[in-house]
């Protein structure tokens, strides 16, 4: 098994970049469609729908997705022998930040959803800065995993 972890080693590397590119763009780009839906538009109105069709498609289609399938390659990167050195820090905080762009995401679900029904509080300027969250991870992440400072 160890042997088909190291064959496929760059290929997995490849589909996982590709799958965080793709989760980052919905985690960076969905929060701005909520500031606009809470300070622009007025509920039950076409334009409206139109938000809250683009906001499901989103997070359903695109973030969801590539969320999985970054878990999915990322632990099989971690599970490749050689790849990562558990007794150091960096993975374990390459891990917490993971986990937290996670937590983030599902953050963003439960807004899109309080969108759907009009009850979401979140104003727009509290979307701006929540906005900031997916940015401060993945500096933090790609930090660990390419200086791996300690």
């Amino acid at each position: 098994m160890s042997d088909l972890l190291s064959n496929m080693y760059p290929w997995v590397k490849a589909l996982h970049v590709i799958s965080v590119i793709s989760w980052m763009a919905g985690l960076l780009y969905l929060p701005r469609l909520m500031v606009h839906h809470v300070e622009q538009v007025n509920a039950n109105s076409e334009t409206d729908k139109l938000f809250q069709m683009m906001e499901v498609k989103l997070y359903r289609l695109i973030m969801n997705p590539a969320m999985i399938a970054t878990w999915i390659f990322g632990l099989t990167l971690a599970f490749t022998p050689g790849i990562v050195a558990w007794s150091e820090g960096w993975p374990w905080v390459k891990a917490i930040m993971v986990i937290g762009m996670t937590l983030f995401h599902h953050w963003l679900g439960r807004r899109r959803k309080e969108l759907t029904t009009g009850t979401c509080e979140t104003s727009g300027k509290q979307f701006r800065l929540m906005n900031e969250v997916p940015t401060v991870l993945m500096i933090i992440i790609v930090i660990m995993i390419i200086a791996r400072p300690f």
